[in-house]
Order: structure tokens, then C-alpha cells, then sequence
């Protein structure tokens, strides 16, 4: 009987390209078989973690007696979808005919979870390499069968990888049940979701309180110059200057020429890939993820989900042919200026490689017909191919000149700019000039200034500009992206690799959750928390650090000490079981007249007590779905059945906008008896206009199908 290698990749396709390359042509149920190799695949997860019910039946009941819930080994179970498949990996696991595996799924933490889950599910003990590559062309390919690592050499990979799989378990499942008893909702916490929703709710809370203040810019103008004073804030004063020096003579008293440069941007990464995309084309971070994944298997980009946005010194010596040829794609004429080869070697920098390195265009990118790609893939490499050329283009070369000029003992400036050499700028610009479909925005960049002398004067005509300060701009995925990877990056060591929420490979996942649990939503470009969303957070304590984006930071720089062996596994979940364990205590000793914040999760027969950060939880009525008591906290009125999910936000999309307050106790209770009531006074779109209504309390579905509350409006007289 010949030997065979077990190749396994994560997905179909992948296999089908691998398998290619070695000869496993021979297509199977489950798998290709050909000289002298077996290739298969997982089809993602094919295992996942156990409910908590797996391991004591009590746990089906969400209770707050029963927390915390965490598993000394924690347990698997197979994703019913695939069972066919993990059956057909098994069996090949343990052919008497396969005398080595190779692990081919994708080269990063979760492709190295993926694999292992299965390795040992099998209870496989068969000799391990390691496939690691960063495109899937066939040179790529080879090389990387050529120079398999030993399947040890990642253990630490998967140490981080498993620490992360069950941290997010332990935290989401326990706060989650946690927060859900305390509230009487279905509330779901998870280790990256819930700070990112943070985020959001707190600079929708800024934009809401912001209130807008105004400043004045006094300008002069004369002989094709236009010059400013520093900004006012006080109306009269400004009016005083510009009287002063309106029709005076204006001196300048220096005029300042300096030449600088801009170097060019780096190559991408997934999460500056994923940004740009959102703001030139409004892709979201999940649609550019999938493209860049399709153009991977199809051999048209290198391995998307990297953190890296340089190459590696051994990669350079075929970046020339691969620039000239990603300019031969683009739909504008980029010309390749000399010195190429020196300007490469700005994007070369090993230390700056972690994973993999930046995504690039592949050769075969050359004879692909782009036409026909979907359109977000087509554009994904397009600006793929357009950065290679941007990132090793000569640099934006201009004189900034800087006039002071002098008016009755006033100063007034004027910035401006001359391009000397427009570089990668101009690249860039001709870029996004092809996709624009309206005029672009201003351009940041000043216009040149005529040309003054030092002494030269001139009779000024003076004019008072009104401006108003902006609130910060509502969160996009181009600005939440960068939130998130920069969140706690001033208080993290310098040297620390990863830094911010998430990874580049779970932002996209972290964002598409939050919307369909309803947390969040997509209006346009902006990413908006809804009522349910602003309520999580609210009932959230203020100092708990499951809303900081420092906790999560620090948790991913640990997962990446893990993985480089700097941290031993066991040590971080041990200090996520404090964290979990501390975090229920503390949420639950809140105590008044001897009794716990639990006996308010479940039925509390009329009881009332203060929770912390809740406020009293007094009975405002019985619940319209089951009959059970209606208690209200600091942000709702909420059923006290876990097994009901009943609930009317104070503060919530159908009632605020109308009464421009939150909703009362006294008409919670008239809601709940009648299942509506007459208003007065309710607002109109406009926010002026007044009108008469009955609200009507009624039924609807949330985002995610889910039976929820809302108010429709009956115009029939009382």
C-alpha cells in the first residue's frame, strides 16, 4: 500500500487549486486524490463550542444563581450543516494508506483553529506540516509545498487562537445571561462587540448634546490676495477690526517660501483597504472582506486578512514587473517615473511583516478579464493594483508659501501652494476621479498665492466670515474601522504588534453582528446605535471595563504575546476567569434591605430594591404577552419573565421623536392597561408644527425577525 500526504484546506476552492498543483486531480466524495496526495476540506468551523446546558442541565434556565460558567475543558461540538464532511475528514484522518497531514488552511490565527479543532477531534497523532503561503498561484504554491514547517512550530498560534475562542465564550455567555436576568431582556455582551457599540453610542451622545457656537474671521483682500486673522468668538470685536482696516493700507511684512514633500501611503492592509473602499465606493467592511477573499481564491491578490502594509526584502525583485504591470490595468495612463527600483525599496521593511505581508496584485491579475468580474471585485483590484503603482511613485513635491501681512496693527495670513511634482498625489487623484459621479469635495490643499514682496502695499478691502463649530461627524465603517484599531492605542507599550479592537480579519464580523442583533444600523454611509443599542449601554455600569475599548485592546495584545510564546495560554484564560468571575460578583452585590439583585431576574411577585446602576425596578404593570409583572428600570419597562422579551424603551424611535422626551411611568402604566392613550401635543416632522393623536401600542419585528413593541397613530377623534 503507498503512503499518501493528507492535505486539508478551509475551503472547496482552495482545494481544488492546491490539489492542481500536486496532482490530486481525481475528484471524490469529499476530496481530490492523485500522485500520491489526498486533498480536503473543512468548509469553515466544522466544530464549535458547547452550549452551557452541555455540560449541567441547569443551565438551560438563565439563571443568576448559576453564574459564572466556566468549563475547566471546554467541549465541542460538530456544526450540524457539515456532519458530512467532518465524517469524510476523519475517515481520511485515519486511513491505514496516509502517513502525513498537512494543515492548508488559511496561514493566520483562525485557519490554524479551524484545522487543530478537527486534528484532535479525530484524535489524529499522525506526523503535522504546516502550509503557510500568502497567494494561491502556482508558483506560490509549489514553493510553499517545498518549504512545509513542522506542524509544532505554530502550537503557540494555536494556543492564542483557542484563548480566543474561549474567552469570547466565557465573557458573551456570562454577561450576557448576566445583564438579561438583571434587566429582564434579551441582551447580548460580547468582548469586542459591546466597546465598539460603546463607541458608537457615545459620540451619537455628543452629537445629540453638541451645541453649536459661533466664530468670526475677519479677511482682507487686495491685488488677488485674500489673508486672515485668527478666529473670534466675540461678534462685536470682530465687527470693530474689519471696520478698522477696511479700506486702510496693508503692508506684508514677510513672505516665506519653503519646499516640501509628501511621501507616498503604504500599500494595504485589509483594515486601510476596507476604509478607503467604504469612502470612495460605500462598500461596507464585510463586502470588501468578501471581495478581497474571491480575488484571493481566484489568484488575483495575495492573502487579504494581513495587518501588514509592507513586503518582505525577498519579495523585491519582482515587484518592477509586477508595477508595470498593475499600471497596464488601471483605466487612466500612469506612467512609470525612473528610478523605480530605489523607490521600492520603500515598501520593504521585514520587520514590518508580522503574518503576511501587504496585499499586492498577483501576476496572473495581468490575464484575468477584469470586465468581467462582479463590479465590488473589479474595483477591490483595481484599487489593489492602483496602490502598488501610488505606494512606489516619486513623491509629492510642492513650495509652501506662508505672507503675513499687516493692517492697523492687525496680522493677517494666507497660506498657499505651488505643485512642483504632483507624484503619487496625482495617481491617486486621476484614481478617484474615475469613479466620481459628482464634483469632488473641496481640495484640502491651498491654491498658490500671487506673487508679493516683502514692503509691498496695498488699500484693503475688509469683510467679516461667519462660521459655527461642527459636532464630530456620526461614525462611517471608513470611521469606525479606524476607531476600532486604534482604541487604547495611547495607553499600550510602543513596541506592542497589535493594538485596538479586534483583528483586521473580525472588525467587518464584529460590525455585522451588531446590526443583526439590532444594535446598530446603516443609514446611508452612517453607522447610527439604535434605541436598543443607546439601552445596552445605558443599563451597562459606567465604570464596568467590558464598555472600554483598553480592556479589549489589552486582551489582543496578550493573544499576540501568546502566539510569539511570551505568555503562556494557561495564564491568560486564567486571568479571563477573574475577569468574568469579578465582574458577576460585582454586578450582583448590590444589596438593599437583604435582598440580591438576582431575585430580580426572575418573577418578582410586586418586589421593588435598587439595582446598581438600574435604578428601582417598581411594577408598572402586567406584560400585554404573558401576563407576568412589568418592571421598570432606569431605561425600560421590561417584563419580569426571562422567557418573555417584552419591553418598552424609554427612550425608543416611535415615541421620543413625537413628545421629544422619555416615555413616563404614569403613561407606561395607561399603555399597558389600555394598549394605547391620547396625546396632546405631539410633534410634527418639522419639529414645529403640534398635532393630537392616540399611540397605539402594538407589535412589530426587529432586524433580526425577533417579536418586538412599537406605536402606531390613530387619527380618530377620542
Amino acid at each position: 500500500m503507498s503512503a499518501h500526504k493528507l492535505v486539508i484546506s478551509e475551503k472547496p476552492s482552495v482545494a481544488k487549486s492546491l490539489g492542481a498543483v500536486l496532482g490530486a486531480r481525481s475528484k471524490k466524495d469529499g476530496y481530490y486524490e492523485g500522485n500520491g496526495y489526498i486533498v480536503s476540506w473543512c468548509i469553515g468551523h466544522l466544530l464549535g463550542l458547547a452550549p452551557p446546558e452541555a455540560y449541567d442541565g441547569k443551565y438551560a434556565k438563565w439563571r443568576i444563581a448559576d453564574l459564572p460558567i466556566l468549563p475547566e475543558k471546554y467541549k465541542y461540538f460538530p456544526n450540524d450543516k457539515t456532519k458530512k464532511q467532518l465524517k469524510i475528514l476523519k475517515e481520511l484522518l485515519n486511513r491505514a494508506d496516509v502517513s502525513e497531514v498537512v494543515n492548508a488552511c488559511d496561514a493566520g490565527r483562525e485557519g490554524e483553529l479551524i484545522f487543530r479543532l478537527v486534528y484532535e477531534h479525530c484524535k489524529c497523532k499522525k506526523p503535522l506540516k504546516r502550509l503557510w503561503i500568502s497567494s494561491l498561484e502556482e508558483k506560490a504554491i509549489a514553493d510553499g509545498f517545498r518549504n512545509l514547517r513542522a506542524g509544532s512550530d505554530y502550537d503557540n498560534l494555536h494556543h492564542a487562537a483557542v484563548c480566543r475562542q474561549n474567552a469570547d465564550w466565557a465573557v458573551g455567555m456570562n454577561f450576557s445571561r448576566l445583564f438579561s436576568c438583571l434587566y429582564n431582556g434579551n441582551l447580548s455582551i460580547g468582548r469586542v462587540q459591546t466597546p465598539t457599540l460603546a463607541m458608537i453610542v457615545e459620540r451619537e451622545l455628543k452629537i445629540k448634546n453638541f451645541v453649536k457656537e459661533p466664530f468670526y474671521i475677519v479677511e482682507i483682500s487686495g491685488d488677488g490676495l485674500i489673508a486672515s486673522r485668527e478666529k473670534l468668538t466675540d461678534a462685536a470685536l470682530a465687527e470693530q477690526i474689519r471696520a478698522k482696516c477696511d479700506g486702510q493700507t496693508a503692508t506684508i511684512k514677510s513672505v516665506k517660501r519653503e519646499k516640501k514633500t509628501n511621501a507616498p501611503q503604504k500599500l494595504y492592509d485589509l483594515t486601510t483597504l476596507q476604509r478607503e473602499a467604504n469612502r470612495l465606493f460605500g462598500y461596507t467592511a464585510a463586502a470588501t472582506l468578501k471581495a478581497a477573499q474571491n480575488l484571493y481564491e481566484q489568484k488575483l491578490i495575495t492573502y487579504p486578512r494581513t495587518d501588514s502594509r509592507f513586503i518582505t526584502d525577498d519579495m523585491a525583485s519582482g515587484i518592477p514587473s509586477l508595477v508595470q504591470m498593475a499600471a497596464e490595468i488601471l483605466p487612466f495612463e500612469a506612467t512609470i517615473a525612473d528610478g523605480l527600483d530605489k523607490r521600492i525599496r520603500t515598501i520593504v521593511k521585514n520587520a514590518g511583516v508580522t503574518d503576511h505581508h501587504a496585499i499586492i496584485p498577483t501576476p496572473t491579475a495581468n490575464t484575468a478579464n477584469i470586465a468581467s468580474l462582479p463590479a465590488t471585485e473589479r474595483n477591490i483590484l483595481l484599487m489593489v493594483c492602483m496602490r502598488l503603482v501610488s505606494a512606489t511613485a516619486e513623491k509629492h513635491v510642492y513650495d509652501e508659501t506662508v505672507i503675513t501681512v499687516e493692517c492697523q496693527d492687525e496680522i493677517f495670513t494666507a497660506k498657499g501652494k505651488t505643485i512642483i511634482n504632483d507624484g503619487w498625489k496625482g495617481i491617486e487623484r486621476a484614481f478617484a476621479a474615475q469613479f466620481r459621479k459628482k464634483k469632488p469635495d473641496k481640495d484640502e490643499e491651498p491654491p498658490a498665492l500671487p506673487n508679493m514682496t516683502e514692503g509691498q502695499q496695498f488699500t484693503a478691502a475688509a469683510t467679516t466670515r461667519e462660521g459655527f463649530t461642527s459636532p464630530p461627524p456620526h461614525f462611517t465603517e471608513d470611521l469606525l474601522l479606524k476607531a476600532m484599531e486604534t482604541a487604547g492605542k495611547d495607553d499600550m507599550p510602543d513596541d506592542a504588534e497589535r493594538k485596538g479592537i479586534g483583528t483586521p480579519a473580525t472588525r467587518a464580523d464584529c460590525i455585522e453582528k451588531l446590526i443583526l442583533r439590532a444594535y446598530i444600523l446603516r443609514e446611508g454611509k452612517k453607522i447610527l446605535p439604535t434605541e436598543k443599542g443607546f439601552g445596552l449601554i445605558a443599563v451597562l455600569p459606567d465604570d464596568d471595563p467590558i464598555k472600554k475599548p483598553l480592556l479589549t485592546a489589552e486582551w489582543e495584545f496578550s493573544l499576540k504575546k501568546v502566539e510569539g510564546g511570551e505568555m503562556d495560554s494557561t495564564a491568560f484564560m486564567q486571568s479571563i476567569r477573574e475577569y468574568v468571575s469579578n465582574g458577576i460578583k460585582n454586578n450582583n452585590i448590590a444589596k438593599e434591605g437583604g435582598e440580591s439583585l438576582a431575585s430580580f431576574g426572575n418573577n418578582s411577585g410586586g418586589k421593588s430594591g435598587k439595582s446598581k446602576g438600574g435604578g428601582a425596578k417598581e411594577v408598572t404593570g402586567k406584560c400585554r404577552w404573558c401576563g407576568e409583572n412589568v418592571l421598570e428600570n432606569r431605561v425600560a419597562f421590561s417584563c419580569a419573565n426571562n422567557d418573555c422579551s417584552f419591553v418598552i424603551w424609554k427612550e425608543n424611535k416611535y415615541y421620543t421623536p413625537l413628545k421629544k422626551k422619555t416615555l413616563t411611568a404614569a403613561n407606561a402604566k395607561t399603555l399597558l392597561s389600555d394598549g394605547k392613550i391620547f396625546m396632546k401635543g405631539l410633534l410634527a416632522k418639522d419639529g414645529k408644527k403640534t398635532y393630537d393623536a392616540t399611540l397605539v401600542l402594538t407589535d412589530g419585528t426587529d432586524a433580526t425577525g425577533k417579536r418586538t413593541t412599537k406605536f402606531e397613530l390613530d387619527f380618530t377623534k377620542k
